[in-house]
Formats: C-alpha cells, structure tokens, sequence
C-alpha cells in the first residue's frame, strides 16, 4: 500500500502539504482533486520519488512497478507501435535478452527466455500495443508511421498509450483526457475500469471521475481528506461536512461573542475580575473553527447579443475538406437562433470541419452557405491560445478588442475569469495552458457573439472553471455547437445531437448513453467484417444448414444465459430507483437550517449516518449493474 505519514513538503517557500497523513489500499482508484496549485502534481512527483518531502514518511512497495505519462515526446524516427511497445521495460529486455543469447548460440538460455517472454504474454505484446493505440484513435496505416510525424497533440496520445502498455502495479495519469475526442475518452474509462492494479488520476473531468474511481482524494488549504465513493459521492459528503463545519463555527461564533461580552461589562469590577481573566483564558485557548466556503473564484456571463437573426446560418448541399480531398458532404444545416447542437463522431470524422466550415475559416467546396444579417461569430479553438501575445498582458488583449471601454470595466470583467489585481497586467509567456483557455474564452466572450462555436472548449480548464462556463452557456442566449469530450457539459448545454460519420452531418436520435452504444456496435460491425469467413459463398447445402443450426443453437444457449441477467438488472435498478429517491429526501432534509441546531444533533447524526450507508450500497449496486451491462453486451456481441 502507499502511506503518507506526518509528511510535509514547501515549494519556493510556499507551504503545500503540512502534516497530511494518506493511505492507499492496493487495488484502489482513487480520484485527485483541489484547486490548480493546490499540489495534486507535486504529490505525483513526490510518489515518481522526484520531490523528498521535508519532514515525515513516503512509502511505496519496492517491488512495484509504477508507470506514468511522459511529458515530452522527442522527434524520434521509431514507428509508433514500437514506441508504444517500449512501455513494457521487461518485454523489451527479454527480447534484448534473446538476442544476445542467439548471438551466443546458448541454447539453454534461450529456452529460458522463451518461457519467460510466454508468461508475461509477450506473443500477443504487438496486438495489444495495436488495440491501445486503436482505441486512442489511430488507425492502422499509423502504427508504422514515425514518432517524429506526428503532431503534438498525438504525441502526448503515443505517451499515453506507453504507459498504459506497461504492466505497472501504480499507475498515474494527470489529466489524460485533455487531448482527447469523446470516443477515446469513452474507450479510456471502461480501460481504466478494468485496470487491476492501483490508480491514481488527476482528471477534472467530472463524468470519468463517477465512472472509474471509488475512492477521493481531495487537497485543500495543506490538507488531504480521503473520500469513499466516487466524485457525486464526495460532492455529497464534503456538502454535509462542511454544513456541520459552517453550524459548529456559527455556535462557536455565538460562545466567542457571550463571552467577549462578560469580559467588556465586568474586567474592570474587582468581584468579577477572577471570573472575567478566566474567560480571557478561555478565549485564549479556544481551537477556532473557520468558516466553511466553497465559493468559486470564476464569475462571468454572456451578455445579451446586439442582434439576433433567425436563421443565424443556412447550410446547402455543401461539401467540405482540404486540398480538394472532401471530408464531409451534401451538408444541409440550419441554424435557428435558439440552437444547442453537440456534434458527435468518431475521430477524423469531420467534427473540427464542420466547426471551420460554420465559422467561415474553411470554405466551401461546393454548395452555398447563407449568412444572416448581424451575425457575430465567436469560434473558439485549441490553435487560438498560440495566438496569443505571449509579451501582452490580459488585460492589454482586453483593450486591443475595445478601446473605449475603461479599464475599470475591463478589470472587472476580466476577474471574474480568475485575473484579479497584478495578475491582469503580468505578460500572457509564463501562463498555463488553462490560463490561457481562460483568456481566449473571455476575449470571445466580451465580443457578445450571438453564434458560438466551441471545439473542445474544456481542454486545460479546472472543475471550477468548468462549472463556471457550464452555468454561463446555460443562460447564453444565442445559438451554440459544441465539440466537446466533457459528457457533463454536453449534456447540460446541449438540446440535441449532430452526428458527423461516413461523410455525412446528419440528426442523431438519442442521448450520450446511445452514442456509446452506436459507437460498440459500429466496432462489432468492422470486427465482424475483418474476421475470416468460417465457410466460402462455395459450401454446399448440408455445410449451410450445419451452419445455421449451429448459429441457432448459439443464440439460444445466449438467451438462456441472458435471461437472469435481465432479472437481476430489473431488481437491480427497482432497488436503486428506492435508494435514490431516499437519498433525495435526505439532502432536502440537510438543506433546512434547523437540522443543525442543537436539539436536532442526534436527528443530524442519524441522517448523515444514513446518507453514508445509502451513497456505499449505491456504489456496489451501480458497480453490480455496469459489469451485468457488460455480460449482457458481451453475449450480444457473440450472438
């Protein structure tokens, strides 16, 4: 297991973890969260054994291996299923093994060595190296093509599917979703379901910390507390514990004041000056309680749009692509003033087209687009934080967008995106990839846009900054697309669904759940047609009726298996409906200020007992119900 005890560490002088004891059971997959600086990638650096902490103990098995995410690629001519391949360290030293005891025509040792590379798998390490990269989005005609080929945002997806081809007892991964398409995310987390050995993730991405990780880790103000459950979860506890924090500060409050109160009316009367220095030294070793406050520094909006035509754009039988190569085609789109469209696919499908084609960065192959009259686009992309002046301050890119607005204005504004005081008028070079989302998205936002197009707008942005931007589109009053690989934004910005596939924009009829489930059955459909034939079109009619019977056979031994998983997953959900509705009583009856008083202390401490009994049972339930989900899945894929 890995135990902090008593560990302390400073950074430049700054205090970020202060007596913090942690331990992590093996087997865990535990969730990372707190503010940006709050030292989730300094614990990860002290765990890589990068960082020694000043005082107190780390400990980690010794035998352990441990993989991470590399943060740089170097250009380098090796093809990228061999790089992916050189995650596994023991593979490749069994093979360089090999070669030298063929050199040495050492025959014994060889055998040795074969034995060895068969136990660890080591026959099926390249199909596993190509179902990785598969699943992260390259294609086959990739996995020979050279490191050095690649684009950045690719180099940082071969870094991760290197270390998640070594067969690593800790695995730590910091944000690996941020350069990521929805597909890949979706395949990422039902990996990391799967993973057996211990987990450690930095993510602020809200869905896959519900989906993966069972228990929280959160850092805050020097501390570390360790939740059970996964994020929904620990939202709920701190919620409670914080409530409980904010009624004992208030009664604290209440005792300071009684006695700060006899103190001032009677020091100064000889009979009452014994009991008044008492009361002094009362005061004087009262541990204080601080005020609970989970306030988010992020507060913005969308202004009202100057104009609103309706429709804002009009898409005709339109074909798009580069370099006269067409990626999407017979394109027919209208875009009404109160659209909220997501836009789903696969990756390389033309989600990030279709998005340069609406914001008039790509034109048109063929077809016509209608523009209606006072539309205002504001096209956010990854590519536009390079665009950046890196020597110009936030506060100078305000300016340089409107000249005649006060720079009291535009300080005002440009806090609420986390740029107060100095901060606004240091240079943009030495900012962080979040920063600098931070500051495009304000500097789209003050233009008052009344179409917004959104490629990936989440990438680098915190939880709270998410949060933020997700209750700010909420209320925004123009049309919106968005590509996005957060489900929790899509979901709550988003009214319906494009999906771009095999050339074509077209409606899609359902919700994220059913995405998922188009997106396994296209991967059936081309497992199935990769498979080799069992018979030729040539087999006479016994090997066909032979064929058939034995495909009858198969399902209905499938339906037999299937049918009391079904009735397990009805009792299942009839149980969690209850469980649900419980829960929902319970934090209405947490959200009414007189559960905390006094008389109700023993109610209070009943109810959050019950709410920690609820959340554990919901969590082996849904666990319970994902994995008879994948059973039933499974027996379709075969059937």
């Amino acid at each position: 297991m890995i135990t902090l005890r008593q560990l302390s560490l400073q950074r430049g002088g700054k205090p970020l973890f202060e007596n913090v004891s942690l331990t992590v059971h093996p087997g865990w997959k535990v969730g990372l969260t707190g503010a940006n600086g709050s030292g989730k990638s300094t614990l990860f650096a002290l765990l890589r054994d990068e960082l020694h902490p000043d005082t107190g103990d780390l400990d980690i098995p010794s035998r352990w291996t441990l993989a991470h995410v590399a943060q740089e690629t170097p250009a380098l001519p090796t093809p990228a299923l061999e790089f992916v391949l050189d995650g596994d360290a023991e593979l490749r030293q069994i093979e360089r093994d090999l070669l030298a005891a063929e050199a040495a025509h050492d025959g014994t040792r060889q055998a040795e060595l074969h034995a060895h590379f068969d136990t660890i798998d080591g026959y099926s390490a390249r199909a596993r190296a190509g179902k990785l990269m598969a699943g992260l989005g390259f294609s086959v005609d990739q996995l020979e093509r050279p490191v050095a080929e690649f684009s950045g945002g690719w180099r940082v997806r071969l870094n991760l599917a290197q270390a998640l081809m070594c067969r690593s007892d800790l695995l730590l991964l910091d944000e690996p979703t941020n350069h990521l398409d929805l597909d890949a995310v979706l395949w990422l987390e039902q990996w990391l379901r799967t993973y057996p050995g211990t987990l450690l993730l930095i993510s602020h991405d809200r869905d896959v910390l519900d989906n993966v990780v069972d228990h929280i880790v959160h850092i805050d103000q020097r501390r570390i507390m360790l939740y059970t459950g996964n994020y929904a979860a620990f939202e709920d506890q701190r919620a409670a514990r914080l409530a409980l924090q904010q009624a004992a500060y208030e009664k604290q409050q209440r005792e300071i004041a009684h006695l700060e109160s006899f103190i001032t009316r009677f020091r100064a009367k000889a009979t009452k000056a014994r009991q008044a220095q008492s009361r002094i030294k009362a005061l004087e070793r009262m541990e204080r309680i601080a005020a609970a406050h989970v306030d988010s520094p992020f507060t913005f909006g969308f202004a009202e749009p100057e104009r609103l035509p309706n429709p804002l754009l009009a898409v005709e039988k339109v074909a798009a692509g580069y370099g006269g190569r067409k990626i999407l085609d017979k394109v027919n789109l209208v875009i009404g003033s109160g659209a909220r469209l997501g836009l789903l696919g696969p990756n390389g499908a033309g989600k990030s087209t279709l998005i340069k084609l609406l914001a008039g960065v790509l034109p048109p192959l063929t077809g016509r687009i209608t523009v209606g009259q006072g539309l205002a686009v504001g096209y956010f992309a990854q590519h536009q934080l390079e665009q950046l002046r890196p020597d110009w301050s936030a506060l100078r890119h305000l300016q340089k967008l409107d000249e005649r607005a006060s720079e009291q204005a535009l300080r005002s504004f440009i806090g609420g995106f986390g740029f107060n005081g100095d901060r606004a008028l240091e240079p943009v070079a030495p900012f962080s990839g979040g920063e600098k989302a931070r500051l495009a998205l304000a500097l789209l936002i003050w233009q008052r846009p009344n179409l917004l197009l959104l490629d990936e707008p989440t990438n680098h942005l915190d939880l709270d900054m998410r949060h933020a931007l997700t209750l700010a589109l909420q209320d925004y009053q123009g049309a919106l697309i968005v590509v996005s690989h957060d489900r929790h934004l899509l979901r709550t910005v988003t009214d319906e669904f494009l999906l771009v596939a095999e050339g074509r924009a077209q409606p899609f009829d359902g919700d994220l759940d059913d995405y998922r489930n188009w997106l396994n059955e296209q991967q059936r459909a081309a497992n199935r047609d990769a498979a080799p034939r069992a018979t030729g079109n040539g087999g006479n009619a016994v090997e066909r009726r032979e064929q058939k019977r034995q495909e009858a056979e198969r399902r209905q031994q499938a339906a037999v298996k299937r049918k009391p998983l079904e009735q397990r997953v009805r009792k299942l959900e009839q149980r969690m409906e209850k469980l649900h509705g419980e829960k929902t009583a319970i934090e209405n009856t947490l959200a009414e200020p007189h559960i905390y008083d006094d008389a109700n202390k023993d109610r209070l401490k009943e109810t959050l007992l019950r709410q920690g009994q609820i959340s554990g049972e919901l969590e082996q339930l849904e666990a319970e119900w994902l994995d008879l989900h994948e059973e039933l899945e499974a027996l379709a894929a075969n059937d």
